[in-house]
């Protein structure tokens, strides 16, 4: 069996994605940072408020033994997954927006182009925010974490840039074809 050349040699090009509801085009990279960015101090101020909560509970004196760091680490871990990962998924999923995308006006819709992504695929989205469980691994665990989060967060900037049709990065490929789009 031979292989097929690609499109242009006589065979027809793949079908083009489905067509964007009401004209509206995909979000640009810049609206996409931004909308992050208004998101991520929002959980930060959060999340900062719940670790002073949590700090004292671990972490009592001056001297502190390897477990309580190991307990530290690992719950404010978690806590730090659930909330972004979960504030992520649970507002795209039932809204298709986040507070940062209602300002920057932009939508997430799931892969037919219209409807909300289902929970799955806002997770799916959204899963590059569980390397910072890596945080329990002693030591090297929290700069691995990093390094993983950042990488990721490089190659989402860099695919929504390179693909100037659908502005789509491996992160919407993963959950099945996600798009964010310009809504006003």
């Amino acid at each position: 069996m031979s292989e097929q050349p690609p499109p242009g040699y006589g065979y027809p090009a793949p079908p083009p994605p489905p067509p964007v509801p009401g004209g509206v085009r995909p979000g640009e990279l810049v609206d996409r940072f931004l909308a992050r960015l208004i998101d991520g101090v929002a959980l930060g101020v959060v999340y900062f408020i719940v670790g002073m909560i949590v700090s004292p509970l671990f972490l009592h004196g001056f001297i502190y033994s390897r477990g309580e760091w190991f307990l530290y680490y690992l719950v404010t871990s978690i806590i730090d997954v659930v909330l972004f990962l979960g504030y992520y998924a649970f507002m795209e999923s039932s809204r298709g927006q986040t507070v940062g995308k209602m300002v920057m006006k932009l939508k997430t819709v799931g892969p037919d182009g219209v409807s909300n992504p289902t929970l799955e695929q806002a997770i799916r989205r959204n899963i590059f925010y569980a390397a910072t469980l890596l945080s329990i691994i002693p030591i090297f665990g929290t700069f691995l974490g990093g390094i993983l989060s950042l990488v990721a967060v490089i190659m989402i900037a860099v695919g929504i840039n390179n693909d100037t049709v659908n502005r789509q990065a491996w992160h919407d490929h993963f959950a099945g074809g996600t798009r964010v789009l310009k809504i006003g």
